[in-house]
């Protein structure tokens, strides 16, 4: 642990920036159907805009993790704040959806920049009798953000228009930097060399997995240009990413995923468990905001106060949590609330008809807040309680990545589902348009067709719900966490790094 006077204002410098970061990638959600209107968009493209985001917010975690190591967690965080900001400008002024992809590629890379920062600067920071705390700051934060993302965006669109989402990241994003600037310290760096061939690896089997899946409802899973077929870029992208694996066993230099990393049993779990989390949060709003939206002729606010109780359940509850994690084993609060995600989502399935009283799914949303309060902070201190010093940007690289990851495959998963349900939906029901596109809605729905929509969109609903389960079964396998060693004493950090350098050796010759 490096001594810092304020630890404390650092934490709540960088909680600004971590969550006005994490509510782009839900906010976009409510403001869809609009965005379709304005930009005259199809579905698909107007799902590009949360994908891309998200895709280019993935890619890149892993180096930047290690860029923050080697020159500074506050030098990049500051960097990824300026990109942030100045593309969400570039959102805002967009003028068709192409532009407003491209845009939101640039913001995924700033978000890159900034998220493994606000982990390794916890992890520095705290020692791990106090990260506990610190933790439920940040996975309070982390839960909040999803779900307060659709609220602040459905007013904001309601009152000002789409832009707006993106606007309103500006005036935030330069007090952001004044407050990081000032409290944020600048810890030590530690020298790394960086795997060129691991960052294209992992760049292009992530594109080519998530266009493959995304793309496939487009083209019907069938010819995309000559012999290029979908299933041609999935399974490249799968071969790919195992090629990106390979290459880092048999790196003799530094590798991009630390392997070693996975030898500790919690961390490996708590990365399967938050990209399930990733996966669903991300999968499971869209077909719930459709449904409001489309269905009941809600408006981007009233949607979004929809999930009101799961933001003030959730606020409320994850410092509570926070506090009593480092005292009980995290096991036991994670698989519960990672359930109860489970239970709330299939309710809200089961309640999607198109004459159920509205104020009943406020129930699943409730159950929801409790759900993420206990998700976000046990999960992220069960990951980085054990990490030595020098692999807290490593570390929180691997954890965030696999979260995004998880998000990703998530925003595209539910494409397709959306898509094919709605074209089995929709092409069944009285009234429809016979070969007509289930897609052309554009906001406006005839109500012959509101029964197969509803079905739809509650069939889709059900995949994050089945997904969030492996997560579940993934905590259940935590290990009871290990007391404190040597953290806060004099010389623990050089011993520690000391040790790990003396194992990374070992570690090399053994290879």
């Amino acid at each position: 642990m490096e001594n810092v006077a304020r630890p404390w204002a650092a934490l709540w410098s960088l909680v600004i920036g971590f969550f006005m970061i994490l509510i782009d990638t839900t906010i976009v959600s409510v403001a869809n159907p609009r965005i379709m209107e304005g930009l005259n968009a199809d579905i698909n493209s107007v799902i590009w805009v949360t994908s891309a985001y998200l895709l280019a917010y993935a890619v890149p975690l892993l180096i930047t993790g290690r860029l923050g190591d080697r020159f500074g967690p506050k030098k990049l965080y500051l960097a990824g704040l300026v990109v942030f900001t100045a593309a969400s400008l570039w959102c805002g002024l967009s003028g068709d959806v192409q532009t407003l992809i491209e845009a939101r590629v640039l913001q995924g890379l700033g978000a890159a920049m900034m998220t493994p920062q606000t982990m390794a600067v916890i992890t520095r920071i705290f020692p791990p009798d106090r990260r506990g705390a610190a933790m439920g700051i940040w996975g309070a934060t982390a839960g909040v953000a999803t779900l307060v993302g659709p609220i602040l965006g459905g007013v904001l669109v309601d009152g000002l228009g789409w832009e707006w989402i993106f606007f309103i990241n500006i005036p935030v994003g330069v007090i952001g930097f004044i407050l990081a600037l000032r409290f944020v310290p600048s810890l030590s760096t530690h020298p790394h060399k960086f795997d060129i061939p691991g960052v294209l690896l992992s760049a292009v089997g992530l594109f080519l997995l998530v266009f493959g899946i995304q793309e496939g409802e487009t083209y019907n899973w069938g010819t995309i240009t000559g012999p290029i077929t979908v299933w041609v870029l999935i399974i490249g992208g799968i071969v790919v990413l195992a090629a990106f694996v390979a290459w880092q066993r048999v790196n003799k230099g530094e590798p991009l995923l630390p392997l070693g990393l996975f030898k500790d049993r919690n961390f490996s779990l708590a990365n399967v468990a938050i990209t399930a989390v990733g996966f669903s949060i991300t999968a499971f709003t869209l077909p719930l905001i459709f449904y409001y939206q489309i269905v009941r002729g809600l408006t981007p606010t009233q949607s979004a106060l929809m999930m009101i109780p799961m933001a003030v359940i959730s606020g409320g509850l994850a410092p509570v949590v926070g506090r009593i994690i480092d005292r009980v084993n995290p096991k036991f609060i994670t698989a519960g609330g990672l359930t109860l995600m489970s239970v709330a989502l299939f309710w809200n399935a089961a309640l999607m008809h198109t004459d159920t009283p509205i104020w009943l799914f406020l129930l699943p949303s409730a159950v929801l807040g409790v759900a993420n309060a206990g998700i976000w902070a046990p999960l992220s201190s069960t990951a980085t309680r054990n990490l030595p010093p020098r692999q807290a940007g490593a570390g929180s690289g691997v954890y965030n990545t696999t979260r995004q990851i998880g998000a990703v495959l998530g925003s595209a998963a539910i494409a397709v589902l959306i898509q094919a349900r709605l074209a089995a939906e929709l092409t069944a029901a009285p009234g429809s348009a016979g070969g007509a596109s289930p897609m052309a809605f554009g906001g406006h729905l005839p109500e012959a067709l509101h029964d197969g929509f509803s079905a739809a969109m509650s069939q889709s609903i059900l995949l994050p719900a089945a997904v969030i389960l492996l997560g579940t079964a993934a905590a259940l396998f935590f290990a009871k966490p290990q007391p404190p060693r040597g953290w806060g004493t004099p010389g623990a950090v050089l011993a520690a790094d000391s040790g790990q350098a003396v194992a990374d050796g070992a570690e090399a010759k053994r290879s």
